[in-house]
């Protein structure tokens, strides 16, 4: 009880379901997976202590936005690392997120003019509309050419400016290019995303010479946009949906035959819309056809007989994995084999590849302080690997990466796995051309 009066619930749609945390056993196998349990050792920053809470919020002896409830679901990075050590399958993933929709809607009442403004702005327009975010970038980039950028701090936005990659010239738009393939086997949509397009363009262009080298033709189509991870993640599950709506029509009338994403948070967003629209007699359907065509990029190449001539290598490379990709979406031996495809490459493990880096969306603004812990904790392990490349397959993850070996001065480099095979192709091209 709070005070005279009974405790706030859940209620309305989306809320956590019973079936999924009553399924929790408390064993504790999760406890050693989780990023903020091994950082705090406390039982309410791991799984099964936010489960409890979760559950007691369900059964009315936790208030939804007591202290400590909302700092928890905060806290958590939604790694979703616990959902592969729990013997007993629960859907981590599915509670907290539903558990921040609930909080969001419950806080919404009493928000601010200002904070609601703020927070449609960043969520509701820039990652709505991609000219804006797009502009956003520009601005960016005139800010790190000009020195400017030095003044994020006295804004108070010191973190996110030591975080943000060096912004390019020229962005990877979609526009409705066509990128056809010689004897070509299949269509592949490209999944341009927000952040992707303007911090690592590089990565869409290689993403796409590796799809024709497989023998698919590209679609680029303008009418997509971001997949919704990082509304869903902050709770706003509503503002998810209709983005989900938006990349699932473009797909429909694309006629390509896979969805093919290079994010690992965007690709298990987009495989998972089926779950935004539970119950949903037309978006339900739809949403299904959609999901079971999204792959990452890996597991296209993976699948796809390539090209035997390919050019040499020489680093020693660790892989660092992507939360998203190993644990929501399951693929961890993919990017392992294609990276072993490359002449010359070493390929070592680096301890805990498959503990979060501290990325996860918009984790670096919200929990600055476990952030940055998890950002040393990660960069340490790189380090004592040896390496001289980390590969990794999201971009939050190669921007957190990066901000923690700048911090120790560290001359490692970070790539896509995509981006070590195009080079590696092109090396053979290039030799072939000098000979």
């Amino acid at each position: 009880m709070n005070g005279l009066h009974a405790p706030l619930g859940f209620s309305g749609s989306d809320q956590p379901s019973a079936e999924i945390f009553n399924r929790c056993i408390r064993c504790g196998l999760c406890l050693p997976t989780c990023p903020t349990y091994l950082e705090t050792m406390t039982e309410t920053s791991g799984p099964r202590g936010r489960i409890s809470l979760v559950k007691a919020v369900a059964e009315g002896r936790l208030d939804l936005l007591a202290d400590g409830f909302v700092a928890q679901m905060s806290e958590c990075l939604d790694c979703r690392a616990c959902e592969t050590a729990c013997p007993s399958g629960v859907a981590y993933g599915q509670l907290v997120e539903t558990a921040r929709t609930q909080i969001r809607r419950a806080q919404e009442p009493a928000e601010s003019p200002g904070a609601r403004r703020l927070r449609r702005l960043l969520l509701h327009t820039l990652f709505a509309r991609l000219d804006l975010m797009r502009f956003a970038a520009a601005v960016l980039r005139l800010a790190q050419r000009t020195g400017l950028a030095s003044l994020a701090g006295v804004l108070g936005l010191g973190d996110a400016a030591k975080l943000a990659p060096e912004i390019p010239a020229r962005f990877f738009t979609a526009k409705g290019q066509r990128y056809d393939a010689f004897d070509a086997q299949g269509v592949a949509f490209l999944h341009v995303g927000c952040v992707m397009h303007v911090a690592f363009p590089q990565v869409h262009a290689a993403t796409v010479r590796m799809l024709e080298r497989a023998r698919l033709s590209v679609v680029v189509p303008a009418d997509q946009g971001c997949c919704g991870a990082i509304a869903v993640h902050a709770g706003d599950l509503d503002f998810g949906r209709a983005l989900a709506k938006r990349n699932i029509e473009a797909f429909e009338k694309s006629g390509a035959d896979v969805y093919v994403a290079n994010a690992a948070g965007c690709g298990a967003a987009l495989k998972e819309y089926t779950r935004y629209f539970a119950g949903d007699p037309e978006w339900g359907a739809r949403a299904q056809r959609f999901s079971e065509r999204v792959r990452d990029i890996t597991e296209v190449l993976d699948a796809m007989e390539l090209d035997p001539h390919i050019g040499r290598i020489d680093a020693t490379v660790t892989y660092q994995e992507p939360c998203h990709l190993v644990h929501a979406q399951r693929v961890s031996g993919a990017p392992r084999r294609l990276l072993e495809k490359i002449p010359g490459l070493r390929l070592i493990e680096m301890s805990e590849s498959a503990i979060c880096c501290g990325s996860a969306g918009i984790y670096n603004l919200t929990e600055p302080e476990m952030a940055g812990r998890l950002r040393e904790r990660k960069a340490a392990n790189v380090r004592a690997s040896g390496a001289n490349i980390v590969a990794t397959a999201n971009p939050g993850c190669a921007m957190q990466v990066a901000a923690g070996l700048r911090a120790t001065e560290s001359q490692t480099e970070v790539k896509h796995v995509v981006e070590l095979l195009d080079d590696a192709y092109r090396a053979y091209s290039a030799a072939v051309r000098r000979a």
